[in-house]
């Protein structure tokens, strides 16, 4: 896959650009890259920190042909991209989280937002988000105990640009083979997070329940069986480790 890759200092959300030129026609492969974004956003549109000069806030463009209920695996094949791209720089390899997001030593690294264009069932097109902490420092934050970077990892800096670029040649590889009929399910349910965990599940405006997270479907869903028995699919909410509602 060729990339165009186009980079802002400042804009609202790496997002917006790319799906107002993917409804222009633009090819699969163009990137928009920011320094800063000052409306950054992550699942539930919920808003993503992004201070500037200090991560990689990107955003690609894929025009896959697969059915809409397995565009979940684009999230998940963009997730061990960015796994690789984390392994190859610093040697450290994150856990996916489900249902976006990777973590590092219990805190999160980065987050993924695949936004989707659909017809009759069938992609159009997706734009994806990653959203890496790379050279933050948040050890006097409010986010010390649920956020790392790469530098407070690995004790070094980063160039976000060679971040960019092993992340880049990362996904290449990995749609590529994904577009050749390689499921990328297996390997990211390999070692998700939470799976085999006891958690605590919050669905929309309903009452929380508790259970244990023993597999996701085919499609991406967490299928956590509850306490009494029944195994309940979640397609979204919040899904938290009871352990760490007891930190």
């Amino acid at each position: 896959m060729k990339f165009v890759r186009i980079y802002f200092h400042r804009v609202t959300s790496t997002q917006d650009w790319v799906r107002a030129w993917a409804r222009l026609g633009a090819a699969e492969g163009l990137v928009v890259q920011a320094g800063e974004q000052t409306a950054g956003r992550g699942r539930l549109q919920r808003s993503w920190w992004s201070p500037p000069g200090e991560g990689l806030y990107i955003s690609v463009l894929l025009r896959a042909t697969i059915p809409l209920r397995l565009s979940s695996h684009l999230t998940m094949l963009v997730s061990l991209a960015a796994v690789d791209a984390c392994h190859r720089l610093s040697g450290l390899r994150p856990r996916p989280k489900w249902p976006n997001d990777l973590v590092l030593a219990g805190r999160k690294l980065a987050g993924v937002l695949t936004e989707i264009e659909q017809q009759n069932g069938q992609v159009l097109f997706a734009v994806i988000g990653l959203g890496l902490n790379v050279n933050q420092e948040f050890a006097d934050t409010p986010l010390a105990d649920k956020a790392i970077s790469l530098r407070q990892a690995c004790g070094m800096a980063f160039e976000i640009a060679t971040v960019r670029e092993a992340y880049l040649a990362a996904l290449a590889e990995r749609y590529d083979r994904f577009r050749r009929g390689e499921s990328p399910l297996a390997a990211w349910a390999a070692d998700l997070e939470p799976l085999g965990q006891r958690v605590c599940v919050q669905t929309g405006g309903q009452a929380r329940w508790f259970g244990r997270a023993v597999d996701v479907s085919p499609e991406g869903a967490l299928l956590v069986q509850d306490d009494g028995g029944e195994v309940r699919t979640v397609w979204a909410g919040d899904v938290i480790p009871v352990a760490q509602l007891a930190e």
